[in-house]
């Protein structure tokens, strides 16, 4: 029987969920924030409680394109729960923070905007969510968002949002100061030739993220089409292999799950591989 593999143990743990919340008890609040006036003081704490005890339960909302940043987030809550608590409570007391050398001052529109986003599912009542997902696709910017420059109701579910390869690899080099090695694009499938090899030095190296086509492996009220390009982030935690019967082993925002697919299925949803390496591993 497989079991859930925790994250790599390659990777440095900066911090512990003792240490963050610990300091988060501490830390004196007003009753009411002068920059996100729709964030409740004891929703916006509870919310990071419950995303320091309960990591993998982070979500991206119902039909939003939050799904990078909710990916982006497994690395700060599973190695530097104290450095998000700080950053989050530094963002709600002053209205900007940095996050090591980049500097968030969100737009007027984001701040009133987090805690008002409504028909997201579970996000709808996490408002430390909104304003993480919110900053984050306001901070960094891509070729898939030069149409869509200001945030404006519903701009969540819009191409303002999205998400592609080199953002994502972008946001996790110059946040978290992580090395990477990445193939793929948005386009193009990579060239892996024995890609239960490449995925399975992935997972043991460090945090692996995956960029799939995700429409054929869930259906989405949002995308109903299968077409073909990438739409979503996963990580992958484990990979074994029967034949050519891949059993993956994934984190999909919310909870972890096992399924087991082809090695041509997987290929062919396929679009990006990202993961953490040390200093002295390959580049």
């Amino acid at each position: 029987m497989i079991g859930l593999a925790q994250p790599a143990q390659s990777q440095k743990t900066h911090s512990t969920q003792e240490e963050a919340l610990q300091w988060l008890n501490s830390a004196q609040l007003p009753d009411t924030s002068l920059y996100w006036p729709h964030v409740k003081n004891h929703l916006f704490l509870e919310n990071l409680r419950i995303n320091v005890t309960h990591p993998v339960g982070m979500y991206q909302g119902t039909n939003t394109n939050f799904c990078g940043y909710a990916a982006l987030s497994y690395l700060p809550l599973n190695y530097d729960p104290l450095q998000y608590v700080k950053f989050m409570v530094s963002l709600y007391v002053d209205g900007q923070a940095n996050w090591r050398k980049v500097k968030f001052t969100p737009s007027p529109e984001v701040m009133l905007a987090a805690g008002t986003l409504h028909f997201k599912g579970v996000l709808d009542i996490h408002p430390a969510d909104q304003m993480w997902f919110l900053i984050l696709a306001d901070r960094f910017r891509s070729y898939l968002n030069l149409f869509h420059v200001r945030f404006h109701t519903g701009s969540e579910d819009t191409f303002w949002a999205a998400c592609n390869l080199g953002k994502f690899n972008r946001m996790i080099k110059h946040m978290m100061g992580y090395k990477v090695k990445a193939i793929g694009s948005d386009l193009l499938h990579p060239g892996i030739r024995d890609l239960y090899a490449y995925l399975q030095k992935a997972v043991h190296t460090g945090t692996t993220f995956l960029y799939v086509n995700n429409t054929y492996l869930h259906v989405k009220n949002h995308n109903k089409s299968r077409f073909s390009f990438p739409t979503h982030f996963l990580v992958l935690t484990d990979i074994q292999k029967q034949d050519d019967v891949l059993t993956i082993i994934y984190w999909d925002y919310g909870g972890r799950t096992l399924r087991q697919v082809t090695t041509s299925f997987l290929k062919k949803i396929l679009y990006g591989v990202t993961y953490i390496v040390k200093d002295n591993d390959e580049k």
